[in-house]
């Protein structure tokens, strides 16, 4: 087994991503989240890293701890979310912490389990990180093919802002923060939650799914930032991004993605210029085409 990892911030020295693999008696744990950006005015637990960046390295901890204890996806994320809500009310205890500025992040979790010559892939998915998988034929098939329907309403409200000539992202956020806190507070609060957040409303909305993978086959793990690629800028297939992944390296992908956006990204109908970018390649066999 081979695995490459690249974990990049839009602006130096911040990242709200994490992404990790655990190794396994009988293969291998990839872990992938994507914090959401905060829609509170100031951080409330940790004011020099960000609240954010404190919530996803916290519950990476902990939930490498009930991976390590062997619990399946759902009770393990359960755990750990109840851990990291315990140590968030301790180190915000006396502060009125709207529920607009509890973060939330999206998470995917490939479990990869060796069955016969192959592996049996254990997907839990909250938000919009993306998975892929490629088989020896040289098929790239999409292991979570959900599309997050916010995604639509936010570009049709930037796409009116932009008609108005406000092109600046910082702006365009202003405009839209009331929106956006009542989004996030709906997140936070809504029963059967598809957002990884502190105090879910009852179990967790996640999309699970099991998948074969055939000996051979390599799996791609990524965040929308690093997804951009495909789905925003239209500079990749899922079929070429792979392709590139595995000849050149996720660091290649992701360099590609910085150069594009450095100058060409702006006119794009994204609340943000440049966003956080993380991407997993893991080969079952490490063979390379």
């Amino acid at each position: 087994m081979q695995t490459q990892l690249v974990s990049s911030g839009a602006t130096a020295q911040h990242n709200e991503d994490w992404a990790g693999s655990f190794p396994r008696h009988d293969g291998a744990e990839l872990v992938m989240i994507d914090g959401g950006t905060s829609m509170a005015e100031r951080d409330y637990v940790d004011p020099v890293n960000g609240d954010v960046v404190w919530f996803v390295h916290r519950f990476a901890t902990a939930l490498k701890a009930r991976i390590e204890a062997d619990l399946d996806q759902q009770t393990a994320v359960h755990a750990a979310i109840d851990a990291v809500f315990d140590e968030f009310r301790a180190r915000s205890a006396g502060q009125d912490v709207p529920v607009y500025a509890w973060p939330i992040a999206a998470l995917t979790w490939v479990r990869a389990r060796q069955v016969g010559n192959g592996f049996r892939l254990e997907l839990y998915c909250l938000g919009d990180c993306k998975a892929l998988m490629r088989t020896p034929d040289g098929v790239v098939h999409d292991l979570d093919p959900f599309v997050n329907p916010q995604e639509a309403i936010l570009r049709a409200e930037i796409a009116k802002l932009q008609a108005e000539g406000l092109s600046d992202p910082a702006a365009r956020q202003a405009r839209l923060l009331p929106m956006l806190r009542a989004r996030r507070e709906f997140q936070n609060t809504v029963a059967g939650t598809n957002s990884l957040c502190l105090r879910p409303n009852g179990p967790l909305g996640a999309r699970t799914y099991a998948v074969d993978a055939p000996p051979g086959s390599c799996v791609l793990a990524m965040t929308d930032g690093f997804y951009r690629l495909v789905d925003t800028y239209g500079l990749h297939t899922p079929e070429s991004l792979f392709t590139l992944c595995r000849e050149a390296g996720v660091h290649a992908a992701l360099e590609q993605l910085r150069q594009f956006e450095a100058v060409q990204a702006a006119s794009a109908q994204t609340l943000k210029r440049a966003d956080d970018a993380s991407a997993i390649l893991w080969c079952a066999d490490g063979v390379q085409d």
